[in-house]
């Protein structure tokens, strides 16, 4: 009975998610997709350095060997969208679909990929820990998938932003985001059968997951917004950029 329930939330968890995070971005998209790129750089940050980060290294686990860890992430990812953009520039896609004007989409096809590994390995991370409360305690663990759903509406809505943005249709970023989001259900079965076993990897897919974000958000994101950069834009910039950052620290607070 307690591995349906953690199968049943965190496929809920995922999916309501996703779909709310859906539901707000389908409503803002159009003329605002550039101010909600710089929104995305900022709930991509938050959730990196506001909640992935602060949770992995509370584990316990060697600081010398979780910064080694992100600074391999960073670099993996580095190499992952060298090697995207260089397949992307040798085999063109042309699936009729109306892309979103934004990025350059031979620049940002690596960016779409990286968003979704990284929501992948936070939506493992975060099944474990729904296992885990579970395990605890029943109604822990609905606290928990609750608080799990509430922080991941601002960083989900960010991701299918990113997505369109790099040029997948509206409806193959919401199918991509969802898939991505049943990691958490592999996560949650495997923390079932294996947490005492596997709950020392934990923090390293966290932190895994935070260089993803951190990565698309330096490297993709930011470059972008500063070659649009004028006085208008700018202070748009900075006010978006400011509301994902403080989005995903009440969110994160109020889970907490």
């Amino acid at each position: 009975m307690t591995l349906a329930f953690i199968i049943a939330a965190t496929a809920a968890g995922g999916v309501l998610s996703v779909l709310f995070a859906a539901l707000i971005a389908f409503q803002a998209l159009g003329s605002l997709l550039p101010r909600l790129v710089s929104f995305s750089a900022g709930a991509l940050l938050g959730a990196a350095f506001l909640d992935l980060l602060p949770h992995a290294f509370s584990s316990g686990m060697d600081p010398h060997t979780l910064f080694a860890t992100l600074l391999g992430g960073v670099l993996a990812f580095f190499l992952l969208e060298k090697f995207a953009l260089w397949r992307h520039s040798h085999h063109h896609e042309h699936d009729g679909h109306d892309h979103e004007h934004g990025f350059d989409a031979h620049e940002a096809r690596g960016s779409g990929l990286l968003i979704l590994v990284g929501d992948s390995l936070h939506n493992f991370a975060d099944g474990i820990l729904i296992a885990a409360a579970f395990l605890a305690d029943p109604w822990l663990g609905l606290m928990t998938t609750v608080a799990v759903i509430a922080h991941e509406v601002p960083q989900e809505a960010g991701d299918f932003i990113v997505l369109v943005n790099a040029g997948y249709s509206r409806l193959r970023a919401l199918v991509y985001n969802g898939v991505a989001s049943l990691a958490s259900v592999i996560g949650g079965v495997l923390g079932y059968f294996a947490l005492d076993a596997a709950s020392h990897l934990v923090p390293f897919v966290v932190v895994l997951a935070a260089a993803s974000f951190i990565y698309i958000a330096v490297a993709d994101l930011i470059p972008w917004m500063h070659r649009r950069s004028k006085t208008e834009s700018s202070g748009w910039q900075i006010l978006m950029v400011s509301a994902g950052v403080g989005l995903i620290a009440v969110t994160h607070h109020l889970a907490h």
